[in-house]
């Protein structure tokens, strides 16, 4: 009957597992920043879960075994038991700590304005500055080549929609004008705090192309909700083509 019981539990178990790990797994990442986060996600529950599924069983199994004990005896002192389950734990979180170091010091994911990345093309830099309730984006560089004037200090600005190249490096200076915002795209997996007086700066490379959705990740006063934009993420040609575009009109 014993081992009945510990089978169920087991099979319950496995299928639980499965069950809560299949839609990380199925998690599909649109830069390499997301593909990093995802993955310490995806290492995290995988330790996570059977030791959940672990904790439950024993906890079901504790109560149905003993639910009809009027007369419960205190637990006695097992040390081998208490050993074991303190080395158990510090070795989960050496694993946690190991796992997570390796993701936070890639600069995909903590990015400083001073890192150099050492890449095959000099990455975009652009400005995002966040002001009740609208985001700017200012392209640094773009109007080099041209003789128009575009946007402060020589460089093309757009409100509301980014537009980045695809398997480029971007980085950006988030900032604010008035108070706390916060840079949001889910799907890319960036968020950095917008700041007034300082630049916090952040970085990321596109893998698909497609439109993701920007949110204001800091409540900022009645018109918060609606402090929305867009991420186009295109291909290096088409955006060459939008910024000549650009400049031209």
């Amino acid at each position: 009957m014993k081992r009945h019981r510990v089978g169920s539990v087991a099979l319950f178990g496995a299928f639980a597992f499965v069950a809560l790990t299949q839609p990380a797994a199925a998690q599909t990442s649109a830069s390499e920043t997301a593909e990093l986060i995802w993955g310490l996600n995806l290492n995290l529950l995988y330790a996570a879960v059977p030791i959940t599924v672990l904790v439950e069983g024993i906890l079901i199994y504790t109560v149905w075994r003993f639910r009809n004990n009027d007369e419960p005896l205190p637990t006695m002192e097992n040390r081998r038991l208490e050993i074991s389950w303190t080395i158990a734990t510090a070795i989960i979180l050496l694993f946690v700590g190991v796992a997570t170091y390796q993701v936070l010091a890639e600069p995909m994911v903590t990015a400083q304005s001073s890192q150099e990345l050492a890449t095959d093309q000099e990455p975009v830099e652009i400005e995002v500055v966040a002001q009740k309730y609208y985001w700017t984006f200012n392209y640094n560089g773009t109007a080099a080549n041209t003789s128009q004037a575009v946007g402060p200090n020589n460089t093309l600005s757009q409100s509301d929609t980014l537009v980045i190249p695809e398997n480029r490096t971007v980085r950006f200076a988030i900032t604010s004008t008035d108070w706390l915002h916060a840079f949001h795209v889910p799907a890319l997996g960036l968020k950095q705090d917008a700041m007034p007086g300082q630049h916090n700066t952040i970085q990321t490379r596109a893998t698909e192309t497609g439109t993701y959705q920007l949110y204001c990740a800091e409540y900022c006063g009645s018109g918060h909700s609606q402090m929305l934009g867009q991420v186009r993420v295109v291909s290096e040609d088409e955006y060459q083509n939008w910024i000549d575009e650009q400049q031209g009109s």
